[in-house]
């Protein structure tokens, strides 16, 4: 060996041995110099010594830290806003109930189905469903959790008076056995593998057993409910009785929305805030070019529609209906009202992120004249039609502008309706005749054509009805046979792109901004934010 080939070895062992040791030294506050004296000491070379200080630096930098509070901002809020997961419908409920609860499952950044609250959940058919529980996990209260609160929790959802938004999708949880304290037994209506999917749900939380007073939270989360100011704001701080180990991180987190995208910018920059959720695309290319802000980028099946209530005029006309959807400009909308930031979508809610998503279902191209053909058929060319736009609904004003815009240039005039953001959800979304919604991502089709296309889906838009439709999900749901599951999960899309009133332009990319002292971000399936579950799981860098 000669003397070179020794020196190699040496590093390399000594990288391997003592990176530890520099990451503990700039832990405690060692300058660049006293780094390249404890490296000298130790026989590295200079050159050597750089990289093993860009290495250790980096890896201190990625090594969560306790302490510190923030505040974030959402970009919809309510008076509203609720502490019932059941009831949750805006992502500032999803961000509260994350803080506060824990659901069964979770979803990872691969859209992996790990435990929760669940040590694990099994089955053998699909229908009868094994839970085993975490041991000693408490509530805020201190009461340990039992399958009493989880039956309780699930078992809420079908009662009607609870007005559960999971309501058509806990129908199907049939019966429900405590075996002990920590086993449950569930039994489906029918088979469905993608229970354990449907448990991680931001509405199936899980809440302690007889809980009726939602004015604050007593859950097994992360941090535990201070202030709860619907419209306003809530307060989380630090649950030192967490039972999952070294988290939370953060001291405390406040939760407010901004409903105004540049004021929650500027708030961003002034230091007000630390993330500011769903940044319009307009204000990305400002943001690239400053240091203190990073930008955090999610593609998971986010939209904005338009809807045309089918049971109202002017969308009890198909061919008005279908004349609409010749007057998107999708390629208008994805490059200049979301500046590249969105894929072209066909009018249907499974992304094509998903499996199961229909790659043969082209969207409709942009066709004025034959637009203008079926409005002069369902005889409501040259009627004003008012379309019902907010803030609330992500780039919905801007969509309406291109309608409008498209709208005018063949004598069908569209009144874009400008309301405030507060009130929309409950005001407007799923009432007025044309409207638009904003929906985010779910992990499976059942869960979407459940929540917004079934006769009986608590969100159904445009009030699509069709037992066909209704059958086939029944019978995807069921099947074990995946190569069955995706042809009638296709014909599914075909139905709903063609034939209901919600026309969805473009999947959009969710696109957060936070402080470059915010760390552990991450991409998630369920949404911006991390899924909603952010404050959780990131930490100040200071």
């Amino acid at each position: 060996m000669s003397q070179n080939d020794r020196t190699s070895w040496d590093v390399t062992n000594w990288t391997r041995r003592d990176d530890a040791m520099v990451e503990e030294a700039i832990r405690r506050g060692a300058s660049r110099r006293d780094l390249l004296r404890l490296l000298a000491a130790s026989g590295v070379a200079m050159a050597a010594g750089s990289a093993i200080m860009t290495r250790a630096t980096a890896a201190f930098a990625a090594t969560p830290k306790k302490g510190g509070s923030i505040t974030a901002a959402g970009w919809s809020s309510s008076t509203a806003d609720t502490l019932d997961p059941a009831k949750a419908s805006l992502s500032t409920d999803y961000v509260r109930c994350c803080s506060f609860y824990n659901r069964l499952t979770f979803l990872d950044e691969k859209a992996a189905v790990q435990m929760e609250l669940a040590e694990s959940v099994e089955s053998d058919d699909a229908k009868t469903w094994k839970i085993t529980l975490r041991p000693d996990v408490t509530f805020h209260d201190g009461k340990t959790l039992t399958t009493d609160d989880v039956i309780y929790s699930l078992q809420r959802h079908k009662d009607e008076s609870v007005g559960s938004k999971a309501n058509a999708m806990a129908q199907q949880m049939e019966t429900f056995k405590k075996v002990d304290d920590r086993v449950l037994e569930i039994v489906l209506s029918a088979p469905n593998a993608d229970l354990p999917i449907i448990l991680s749900l931001h509405h199936f939380m899980i809440i302690a057993d007889g809980t009726t007073d939602f004015t604050t939270a007593n859950g097994t989360g992360a941090f535990k409910c201070e202030t709860f100011e619907p419209g306003v704001k809530s307060v989380g701080v630090r649950n030192e009785s967490y039972w999952k180990e070294n988290l939370p991180y953060l001291d405390s987190i406040e939760f407010i929305a901004i409903p105004d995208e540049t004021a929650r910018v500027n708030a961003l920059l002034s230091g007000d805030i630390a993330l500011a959720a769903m940044v319009n695309p307009r204000s990305i290319r400002r943001l690239e070019t400053i240091d203190t802000v990073t930008l955090s980028k999610t593609t998971s099946g986010n939209y904005t529609n338009l809807n045309v209530r089918l049971d109202m005029a002017p969308g009890d006309k198909k061919d008005f209906v279908d004349g609409l959807k010749y007057l998107v400009n999708r390629e208008v909308i994805a490059r200049s009202v979301m500046r590249d930031l969105a894929v072209i979508a066909n009018d249907q809610p499974v992304s094509p992120n998903d499996r199961y998503y229909n790659e043969d279902l082209k969207p409709k191209d942009y066709d004025p004249e034959k637009a203008k053909k079926l409005f002069e058929k369902a005889g409501v060319l040259g009627q004003s039609i008012p379309i019902v736009a907010s803030t609330a609904a992500t780039s919905s004003i801007d969509m309406a502008m291109v309608v409008q815009q498209a709208g005018a240039e063949i004598g069908m005039p569209f009144e874009v309706q400008r309301v405030p953001s507060d009130g929309y959800w409950s005001n407007y979304w799923l009432k007025a005749p044309v409207h638009f919604g904003n929906i985010n991502p779910r992990p499976t089709p059942d869960i979407l054509f459940s929540l917004l296309y079934t006769s009986d889906a608590p969100w159904n838009e445009s009030r699509y009805q069709s037992e066909k439709f209704d059958k086939m999900l029944v019978e995807a749901r069921g099947t074990l046979d995946e190569a069955k599951r995706k042809e009638i999960y296709d014909e599914m899309q075909v139905m709903v792109s063609e034939d209901a009133g919600t026309i969805i332009p473009v999947w959009i990319a969710n696109v957060d901004a936070l402080s470059s002292k915010l760390k552990g971000l991450q991409p998630n399936p369920l949404g911006g934010m991390m899924g909603y579950a952010f404050a959780e799981y990131v930490w100040l860098d200071d």
